[in-house]
């Protein structure tokens, strides 16, 4: 069985144990930001199928939940008053498909989201390491577009989407903020929340992204956010591909509020320990 297909199982049954527990109702006071990186039906790990994205979207629809972007999120939790029926929602790394599938279907719900993008693979000076042949990226003028449109909020990922614990400070500290500085010069107007690449980070990365003069900064932990949560350390569930709908539901509804079991040992595998007592929460499990 591959890891994959273990990842699979391990949160169907965690799923199932949650439903059991609580009957479907959704736990704990605060409030959850979900993410994606593709909506496409092409054969990869990243991507959920347009189906299963409109089925999820419809479901959020159908119990009268307000979608907001990373941004509205926060202001939410620092006026203390998220709803439990207020859910986050992101996207990243800036697919094209997540424009031509995710888009149509949050605008026929007048759901919004965050998108965070790698600026200089936007560019098209870097590229993302794990594909062999990288599907389209959104360029810059896309970008621009769709962020004046309103639906999606673009924000930055890095520069080049390196593992920022395991980089010499300086170079740490130009991912960070050379990429805010990137993104505003593109937009034309203040960036303020970053994504840690592929959810690695530690107290130095923490304080560059404090110190570059963002307002807040996403990880892949998962859990609850409330008003004392670290806005340097909120917490998103990725929806993987795998995910049914009552899986959808538990991330939904607090049944994956803490990693697998496994996780920790294989990102330490994976990716070392690098510097800063990163946090290995990544959104390649």
């Amino acid at each position: 069985m591959t890891r994959y297909a273990l990842k699979a199982a391990a949160t169907r049954t965690r799923s199932a144990v949650w439903y059991l527990r609580t009957q479907g109702r959704p736990e704990g006071v605060g409030m959850r930001i979900l993410f994606y990186h593709r909506v496409s039906d092409d054969h990869d790990e990243l991507a959920v199928t347009p189906r299963r994205f409109r089925q999820q979207m419809d479901y959020l629809a159908s119990q009268s939940y307000r979608v907001v972007d990373v941004l509205e999120a926060v202001e939410l939790l620092d006026n203390g008053a998220p709803s439990a029926k207020t859910v986050g929602l992101s996207f990243d790394d800036g697919f094209v498909d997540v424009a031509e599938q995710a888009l149509p279907i949050l605008q026929e719900r007048g759901f919004r989201a965050t998108v965070f993008v790698a600026t200089a693979v936007t560019a098209g000076w870097a590229k993302f390491g794990w594909y062999r042949e990288q599907p389209p990226i959104l360029g810059w003028d896309e970008i621009v577009d769709l962020d004046r449109e309103g639906t999606f909020q673009f924000e930055p990922h890095s520069l080049t989407h390196p593992n920022l614990s395991a980089l010499r400070e300086e170079e740490a500290e130009e991912e960070i903020a050379g990429s805010k500085a990137a993104l505003e010069a593109q937009l034309g107007r203040p960036a303020q929340l970053f994504a840690y690449p592929t959810g690695l980070y530690g107290l130095r990365e923490r304080a560059l992204a404090e110190a570059a003069g963002y307002r807040a900064a996403v990880t892949c932990e998962p859990g609850l956010n409330t008003r004392g949560t670290d806005r340097f350390c909120l917490r998103r569930r990725q929806v993987d591909a795998g995910d049914s709908l009552l899986d959808f539901l538990a991330k939904l509804g607090g049944g994956h509020d803490s990693p697998l079991p496994f996780r920790g040992a294989y990102r330490r595998h994976r990716y070392g320990a690098g510097t800063g007592s990163p946090r290995l929460a990544s959104s390649r499990e």
